[in-house]
């Protein structure tokens, strides 16, 4: 319409409309580490507006340009934050890069999670989609006589945070990506949300009065969703019973995890508890 652009963007301001902008911050990982359950719980926030869908922009959808990234974003008004959440980033080579080439000021959050039952939970999932897969036992050996690691396997290869934090930290500085603990989300949720609220510059809104521990599914969900007043758990493709797998072998992997692991406390100042 017409109006100079005071009268369009008061306009906008009262038909609730605001603009489509760049994300602010981005879940960038892990994969199977609790970002669905984070993105949710975020949303409660009436100042975050986030994507439901998975973009992949940074890492399948790049050559599609900016212009189409930002189309995907939600309307915010002004003081709202624009979040969106793809875990495979945090794997992605190039991610890093152009990320910082959006914005230098890009505020990342990585939601870990220890590596042995993500790597089973990551199993888990494929094994609902293609029942006919490899054991994991055979997936997590190159040689199980010699007891080598296949660390070419990707449930095995994500869970080295290492080395994939080491890319990121050549782009963004340390202080700027935030590490939220898969496990503490689900033993103490308020209190990871409040540390990503103060991270994201919010106001503590989301509390322990918004969260109901379920035990049917073994998590916290949301006493209210985001725009609705009823109860909220995660579908029913999170949560999923983990088959058994040979205690020697998780054995070998909490071995093989070891010294990243330690690594990772070191460069993130944080102790995750995972051995």
């Amino acid at each position: 319409g017409g109006g100079s652009a005071g009268t369009a963007g008061t306009l906008a301001l009262l038909l609730g409309e605001g603009s489509k902008r760049l994300p602010q911050a981005i879940i960038i990982g892990v994969k199977k580490g609790g970002t669905r359950a984070l993105l949710e719980f975020l949303r409660v926030h009436p100042d975050v507006r986030a994507v439901g869908a998975e973009p992949h922009f940074f890492d399948r959808n790049y050559e599609r340009g900016l212009a189409w990234y930002r189309d995907l974003m939600p309307r915010t008004l002004e003081g709202q934050i624009t979040m969106e959440k793809t875990p495979s980033y945090f794997v992605t080579k190039e991610a890093p890069a152009r990320i910082s080439s959006m914005s230098k000021g890009t505020k990342l959050i990585v939601v870990v999670r220890d590596p042995v039952t993500r790597a089973i939970s990551d199993y888990t999932q494929t094994l609902s989609k293609k029942p006919d897969i490899p054991t994991f036992e055979s997936l997590t050996f190159k040689n199980r006589t010699t007891g080598l690691i296949d660390t070419s396997w990707s449930a095995i290869q994500i869970g080295i945070y290492a080395k994939h934090l080491e890319n990121w930290l050549l782009y963004f500085p340390i202080g700027q990506i935030l590490f939220v603990s898969g496990e503490r989300m689900i033993s103490d949720p308020a209190g990871e949300l409040g540390r990503v609220q103060d991270f994201l510059g919010l106001k503590r809104i989301i509390t322990d009065k918004h969260f109901y521990f379920n035990k049917t599914k073994g998590f916290p969900c949301l006493k209210k969703a985001e725009g609705s007043s009823k109860p909220h758990c995660l579908g029913k493709t999170k949560g999923r019973t983990h088959p058994d797998i040979d205690q020697e072998v998780v054995q070998r992997l909490r071995d093989f995890y070891r010294p990243f692991n330690m690594k990772f406390y070191q460069m993130t100042g944080q102790d995750f508890g995972w051995d």
